[in-house]
């Protein structure tokens, strides 16, 4: 289980002074469930997840991810973790096999437990074609099944996606959104970050709109639609966020 309590991470600036990156968000995403967190470029998104992957401290409060402290057991929690971001990079020159098996070894997996796995994900995936070729070869889609497999392959508890569909052709985001659903239904904890609307609709068991740093909004699809009145997640997020003008003005700050 994931639980965010009072998270808040603030960057000092030498010309803006403080930053206040994520102020006080907190919530809880269960196993079995998937919690969508939406906002606009800068909203404070990919902070939030870096915080719970432990890639950054935060400045106050905290989290519980996997029963372990963020803060106090950093090296635990990312054990249980998986964490995928759109700028996640690779080894060029290693293939894919090489690639996902190097991370494997990395989580202190034996040889039989990394090939068992590997061909599983490469199914799930749909990776065989292309598990033994070098990476600076691969399509934007083939990169990013990669990382899935290469973040995923110690069978993690937490999975955390950071617009994972980001520039995928739709073929490979369908297969991708597919993955992450599969993911839930096998008990995982999934925290899934997006701007796709649709994805939301079709992906999120609770969804949280977060703005300026600050959760603005929560609950299941339906739950929001009652609230904003609205049936269309879009119509809901400009809703959720103050309106046109306020959405304009965060992504020019």
């Amino acid at each position: 289980m994931i639980e965010a309590r009072n998270l808040t991470k603030t960057f000092q600036d030498k010309k803006r002074g403080a930053i206040h990156a994520v102020e006080n968000v907190s919530f809880t995403c269960r196993p079995g469930r998937i919690y969508g967190l939406l906002g606009a470029n800068g909203a404070g998104k990919t902070t939030t997840l870096r915080l719970l992957a432990t890639l950054l401290q935060p400045t106050s409060g905290t989290a519980i991810v996997a029963g372990h402290d963020v803060a106090a057991a950093p090296e635990k929690v990312r054990a249980n973790v998986g964490f995928l971001a759109a700028s996640t990079a690779l080894y060029g020159r290693l293939s894919a096999r090489e690639m996902v098996t190097y991370f494997g070894q990395l989580n202190g997996m034996e040889e039989a437990a990394i090939k068992a796995r590997l061909a599983q994900l490469a199914t799930e995936l749909d990776m065989h074609e292309f598990l033994d070729r070098r990476c600076d070869k691969f399509s934007t889609g083939m990169k990013q099944k990669t990382s899935i497999a290469r973040t995923l392959i110690h069978d993690p508890a937490v999975m955390i996606f950071d617009e994972p569909t980001l520039g995928l052709d739709v073929m490979t985001a369908r297969s991708i959104v597919r993955f992450v659903r599969d993911c839930r239904d096998r008990g995982k904890t999934v925290i899934y970050s997006t701007h796709v609307m649709s994805e939301v609709e079709k992906l999120c068991d609770v969804i949280g709109i977060i703005h300026g740093g600050r959760l603005v909004a929560e609950g299941s699809l339906a739950q929001l639609q009652q609230r904003f009145g609205e049936q269309d997640m879009e119509e809901i997020f400009v809703k959720a966020v103050g309106g046109e003008a306020a959405l304009a003005a965060a992504l020019k700050a």
